[in-house]
Parts: C-alpha cells; structure tokens; sequence
C-alpha cells in the first residue's frame, strides 16, 4: 500500500492520518506501540496514573518502538470538595451499594490531579519529550506550554466547540482534536456547567477547519477506513478512534466491558456524569438504566465522584455483576472489530484507501 500523508503526518512522521485515542484506562503501551509501528499515532492516557506509572508508560512504549506516539493529560479544573454534595451522593448511591452487601465509602476524595496543577507531571513530560502531548478538558498555563514546546513537544488539545479551537489556536496549540458529540468517553467541554453546543464530529471538523490555521483532527464516531475519508474529504488532517480499539487483545476492557461491546448495549450509548462527576459517554448498562432513573440529586466535581463510582463497580464485580463499570463507548459501538491493534490499523488503512479511490 501507498502513503496518505499530509502536512501533519509528516510534521509528526506518521505514515497514516490515523490516530488511536489515548482513552485513560483503556490504552495501554502495548496498543500505542502496535499503533505506531503500524504507521499510525499510537497513544495512551495518564490522567489517571501517578509520575512514576506515567513515566513507566512511557518507557515501555519506547522499548517496543521508536516510532512517535501521543501521551494525554486531563486539565479539568481542581475539584472543589463539598461534604454536603458528597453525603448526599453516597447516600443516593447506598441501596445500590446494598444490593452487593457492601457499603459505601465513609468519605470521598480526589483520586486523580489536575495536569494543570501538577508540577511533577510537568517536569517528567518535559524531560521525556515525547513526540506529542494533548490536552482535554481545557488548556494548561501559557508556561507548561512554552516548557512543552521548547522541548520539541507537538502539542495538541481536544475542542468540542467553535469558541474552544479559538481558544485551542489562541494558546499557540499546534492542532486541535475536534470531539463530536458521538465521541465515547469524557466530553472534553472546558466549562462543564455551560452550554454544550452538541455538535457532530464532521460539522464539528469543517467549522473549525474553515475557521483555524491550526491541523484538525476528526474525533466521534469514526469506526473504519471509509470514515476516515470521509473525515479528510471534509478538510481532516487526521482522524481519531477510540472506540474502535477498545476490542483489541492489547485493551485494559475487562471480559463484562468486552461482552458488552459487542451486544445490544452498544446501540444505546448515553452520555451522563453520574459514573464520573463529568459528563461521559458510556455503553448501556446498569448503572446507565439508574441514572437516567435518578438524576435528582447534584453530582460532586470530577474526580471525586469517580471515586464512589469506582468503589461501587469494585463492590459490584465481587458480586459477579459487570453492569457498573465505566464502560465508555461512542455511538459507533455497534460497529466495533475485536483484533489486535496492528491489524485493525492494515485494515483501517486499506479500507480508507479503497473509499478514497473510489
């Protein structure tokens, strides 16, 4: 096969304008590594891991390839605590806790920090250097990104909105993941108590690619090779899947995430912050089906919701149930493959080929 390269595929040395998102939790650096020898940009997430598990990735990543690949941080706002919230959260969610013979946590806390606000993280991602480093939720301070790019880190952030790529562009970010609605997962809004203007992947992509002089990359949605032509005919320069990776033998989905995938529950995604504290697209289950049933009560900030819904999916799988996961999945679900990654990318490659010649 031939190369589909453009303009941000050399800048970064890709062979194919096909990203794996980075999907904390899911990604691992085996998948980045298989991604990245395939001619793709593999990636993982590390808003949920410490410096030390973060730059473990990182190295494990560069022991299996010395292709480029993608690390991503969350740069939500630090969680502002509130015990009365968070009583009232843990009691809502206690009969649930019941139905497995397990309590609830006596108290809640923020079990991941902030990129922004962690000083560590970014001394370690300056010293690893690696080949590119995005953005979700929101924009580091102006200093971590001059740190970043005078490092000869290609820096990328995820944008949901018009007004965000504006504000993407505006930092001196050098491209901007567009997240369509359909996309699985956390939303990247930078404001979570704002409007979020819900806006499709390709709608998404032609509005900012019309209004940026920054790469777009697609993002929601996209499941094989003919929608990511699709993707670059409306003016991509890449596009990016997660979902479409979750089935593969190198993805941290446990068997009841797995099952789930590839049944019906994948043909009714929702998108709530009840698992999380932020609002996330998740594969129908059951704690889906009580959430939707129990939306009364406020939710605490991100993370620290996180930490009940962890808690209450640890309680639920001891009692054999799989139901109460964080089962992030976009509204191309239904149309996921199980196979390892490398493959998946020969066969991502070869489809989007054939549509584009076509």
């Amino acid at each position: 096969m031939g190369l589909v390269q453009n303009e941000l595929t050399k800048k970064i040395g890709l062979r194919w304008p096909i990203f794996q998102a980075p999907m904390a939790g899911v990604s691992t650096p085996a998948m980045a590594a298989a991604v990245s020898n395939a001619g793709g940009l593999g990636a993982v997430g590390i808003g949920v891991a410490s410096v030390d598990q973060a730059r473990a990735m990182i190295h494990e990543i560069r022991a299996a390839t010395d292709k480029p690949f993608h690390v991503n941080v969350f740069c939500h706002p630090p969680a502002q605590a509130d015990a009365e919230v968070e009583g009232a959260w843990l009691a809502k969610l206690a009969p649930l806790f019941e139905r497995f013979s397990a309590a609830p946590p006596v108290e809640l806390h923020e079990i991941y920090k902030s990129f922004s606000a962690d000083t560590d993280m970014q001394d370690m991602l300056v010293q690893e250097r690696p080949a590119v480093v995005s953005f979700h939720f929101g924009l580091p301070p102006a200093a971590v990104i001059s740190a970043l790019h005078n490092a000869g880190v290609f820096l990328l952030a995820s944008a949901t909105s018009l007004a965000e790529g504006l504000q993407v562009q505006a930092a001196g970010i050098d491209g901007v993941v567009a997240q369509g609605w359909e996309a699985g997962g956390h939303r990247g809004v930078f404001d979570p108590e704002g409007a979020d203007d819900r806006l499709p992947a390709l709608e998404l992509t032609q509005t900012l690619v019309a209004a940026l002089d920054i790469p777009v990359i697609a993002a929601g949605g996209l499941m094989d090779g003919a929608d990511i032509a699709t993707a670059l005919s409306v003016g991509a320069s890449s596009a990016q899947l997660g979902t479409a990776f979750i089935g593969c033998p190198e993805s941290l989905a446990d068997a009841g995430y797995r099952t789930a995938l590839h049944s019906d529950a994948a043909k009714d995604t929702m998108m709530l912050a009840q698992i999380s504290g932020r609002a996330a697209r998740c594969l129908a289950n059951d704690f889906t089906v009580w959430a939707a049933q129990n939306g009364d009560v406020q939710v605490p900030d991100y993370p620290i919701a996180y930490d009940a819904g962890k808690a209450l999916n640890a309680a639920a799988k001891a009692a054999g149930s799989t139901g109460f996961g964080a089962q992030w999945a976009g509204m191309g679900a239904p149309r996921a493959r199980s196979m390892p990654a490398a493959d998946l990318v020969a066969d991502l490659a070869a489809e989007m080929q054939i549509a584009m010649a076509g």
